[in-house]
């Protein structure tokens, strides 16, 4: 492309860098201009500027997460003692699931669920699907009642997670959808999230397809971008409505 600059009768011709050469820092502003002989005037400001060292939602955000998380570790207690001695009774193996997932910043941390199959794998991780025979039959309601995550409030205590956020995923498979996506590195830009908005809007289970990863990625880069307290009412109380509901994508 070429820009030209000056009068009609005496124009100078500069190079302009096509859209894909132009670097990412970068913006594409149009100015209108009514000068005869001139056309379209591109100028390149700076992107909005974005700390990358703060999460989403900030300080607010992360005082939240600590009084929550802390409350309702004391309060389940009890539950989450006889639900450890239940697994461990159901079949062979650790109550607890330690998995490597992707964090703020893409940092690695791993993640604690209650054991729900029989293999408890770190690498080559295959999604789980319907009627999978790695599920126990105690697995199995775990994780229709979505009571598997409650080990990771430890995780929101902790600060690898959030109580509201983007989903975390095995590493291998940020890895494989970031290549189905180019947006999914945005989400982490927050801290990945004990629930979500893609959860409460029906893409909660696996995502064994591209549309699947891109349905799942657009609610996930909607919440980062239009964070507010009102939002995390509204999917708290939109994932408490689900424990009344029949969900065809927990299994």
């Amino acid at each position: 492309m070429r820009e030209q600059t000056g009068s009609a009768a005496n124009r100078e011709v500069r190079a302009v860098p096509s859209r894909a050469q132009r670097p990412a820092a970068f913006a594409q502003k149009p100015i209108a201009t009514s000068a005869p002989g001139v056309g379209e005037i591109i100028a390149y400001a700076p992107a909005p500027r974005v700390r990358a060292d703060v999460a989403v939602g900030g300080w607010s955000k992360r005082a939240f997460d600590i009084a929550a998380s802390s409350a309702a570790i004391v309060v389940l207690a009890p539950l989450l003692l006889v639900i450890a001695a239940a697994v461990r009774l159901d079949s062979p193996g650790q109550s607890i699931f330690r998995q490597e997932r992707g964090g703020f910043r893409g940092k690695p941390f791993r993640i604690w669920k209650f054991r729900t199959m029989t293999v408890t794998e770190n690498r080559g991780v295959v999604q789980a699907r319907r009627h999978d025979a790695r599920i126990t039959e105690l697995g199995a309601f775990l994780r229709r009642s979505s009571l598997d995550e409650l080990p990771q409030l430890f995780n929101v205590l902790m600060g690898d997670m959030s109580i509201i956020g983007p989903r975390p995923h095995a590493l291998e498979h940020d890895v494989q959808f970031e290549k189905a996506d180019s947006r999914y590195g945005g989400r982490f830009r927050a801290r990945p999230g004990v629930t979500g908005l893609a959860q409460v809007s029906g893409c909660r289970g696996p995502t064994e397809t591209e549309e699947k990863i891109r349905a799942r990625t657009g609610y996930d880069i909607d919440y980062v971008q239009d964070w507010s307290w009102k939002q995390d009412v509204i999917i708290l109380l939109r994932t408490a409505s689900l424990f009344w509901k029949d969900d065809p994508g927990a299994f």
